[in-house]
């Protein structure tokens, strides 16, 4: 299992440049790039090693307060806060809430307990299910759940996979 998040949303991983060496620098973009490496190891994980009954999903366990955003300016997590809460005003969904350590720990146990294995394989999962596809030219701003196409493209997860190997000089 896979510890992803909807950050992955911020950004695609960028294989050319994975430590910002020729681009600046932008907090949430490497946090995307970060979790959508995470998903994407759990894709190319799966695909590897399906065939010996060894499965990898990448599961978003939802918003938890931590130690992440101590790193943050205040008002980029509250802009961001609103614009989440917005769009979901826009749904005709309930304001965003953090969500408590077992709240926020039931989707890796239904992950990893409860789904069938077919069903996870390979996919990322959120508040206890499979997530849907949604197109990556949406804001992110206008999307509450769901996972990018490029998260859970294989090309992409073997091209990370292969980056990853040349990166610590290894071969798995």
């Amino acid at each position: 299992m896979s510890l992803a998040s909807s950050g992955h949303r911020f950004s695609n991983v960028d294989l050319k440049d994975p430590n910002f060496e020729r681009t600046p620098y932008e907090p949430f973009v490497a946090y995307g790039r970060s979790k959508t490496a995470n998903i994407l190891f759990a894709v190319e994980f799966d695909r590897r090693h399906q065939k010996r009954g060894v499965r990898a999903t990448a599961v978003h366990p939802g918003g938890i307060q931590t130690e992440l955003g101590r790193h943050l300016d205040a008002g980029a997590l509250d802009g961001l806060l609103a614009q989440v809460n917005q769009q979901l005003v826009a749904e005709g969904k309930p304001l965003f809430q953090w969500k408590t350590i077992p709240q926020g720990a039931a989707t890796s146990v239904w992950a990893g307990l409860v789904a069938s294995s077919e069903e996870v394989g390979g996919r990322y999962c959120e508040n206890c299910h499979v997530g849907h596809i949604v197109p990556d030219d949406v804001s992110i701003s206008v999307i509450s759940e769901g996972v990018r196409s490029y998260a859970l493209d294989p090309g992409n997860a073997e091209a990370l996979w292969r980056k990853s190997e040349e990166m610590v000089g290894e071969t798995f």
